[in-house]
């Protein structure tokens, strides 16, 4: 049988979802399932068990599981002793597209998680602490939603992830001598079309550039991004024309040009699919 894909409905400039702290009965949970955004889980209390890429795994107290995307998964916890555990789901873009000193990366353990087929952490008590606070942090953000949480959100999920690479590194010996986010035309992609989003970009271009199939380069992209090309571009013009419409007089039209889109009705069309609104709309009420 063929696993479930879970959809999601996040919004696509910010593609991140917490459930948190919640009470997992078997009876409630997905069979064999995969989607493209990265996931945490955090357990706090119970027991059971975690199927992730045809092996199992106990679950028990100050356990983190990590699991990339597209991983075939399914939690079993037990009846007698069900699971409290927080689930943190984002798209690896949202980490950032760049890298740090020594080549290292946000999603680092994701990585190594993929790469070594071992996708649990036993957490020391120090740590865990450390993590549940974090956790708590971001939801508290995400469900306040004060002006620039998603900045807060990123800034913590980031330094979350820092403290989780920095115990994988004190605690495995065997280090590789890089570590990447991915494939180095993705990441120069992501730059190109960040820095200049108002372009006229197509699928076969960047392809070619990448010297891999359109096919491959369109699975890479969705799975490191959690969109397609069309998208994220779109994505990104709407972030520049929501820029733009609050920091110059530009009409809409002018707006529009500048960001790359063909016509008026597209952009209106694509504004208030991203943000709900029309750019007139949203000019007036955020100044």
């Amino acid at each position: 049988m063929e696993p479930f894909r879970k959809p999601f409905f996040v919004d696509p400039l910010f593609p991140f979802q917490i459930i948190h702290k919640t009470v997992k009965l078997p009876q409630f949970e997905l069979p064999d399932h995969l989607h493209d955004l990265y996931e945490l889980v955090y357990i706090y209390q119970g027991t059971g068990t975690f199927f992730i890429d045809k092996t199992l795994y106990d679950q028990k107290p100050g356990d983190l599981f990590i699991i990339p995307g597209n991983t075939i998964h399914r939690s079993i916890p037990d009846e007698a002793n069900p699971i409290l555990s927080t689930a943190v789901f984002f798209a690896p873009a949202l980490a950032g597209t760049g890298t740090y000193e020594d080549s290292y990366s946000l999603l680092q353990c994701f990585d190594r998680a993929r790469k070594r087929k071992s996708y649990k952490l036993e957490l020391p008590d120090s740590l865990r602490a450390a993590i549940e606070s974090m956790l708590t942090f971001i939801q508290e953000e995400n469900r306040g939603r004060q002006h620039h949480y998603r900045a807060a959100i990123r800034l913590e999920l980031g330094r979350l992830l820092l403290q989780v690479n920095r115990h994988l590194a004190e605690q495995l010996t065997a280090q590789s001598p890089e570590q990447k986010r991915g494939p180095s035309w993705i990441v120069e992609t992501l730059h190109e079309i960040d820095a200049h989003p108002e372009r006229p970009y197509s699928l076969v271009s960047f392809a070619e550039k990448a010297a891999v199939s359109e096919a491959h380069f369109s699975r890479a992209f969705k799975q490191f991004t959690g969109m397609n090309v069309t998208d994220y571009v779109n994505a990104k013009r709407i972030i520049r024309a929501k820029e733009l419409l609050l920091e110059t007089d530009d009409s809409v039209a002018a707006v529009a040009e500048k960001c790359g889109f063909a016509s008026i009705p597209h952009f209106h069309r694509m504004f208030k699919a991203f943000t709900g609104s029309t750019p007139t709309s949203y000019r007036k009420a955020n100044q």
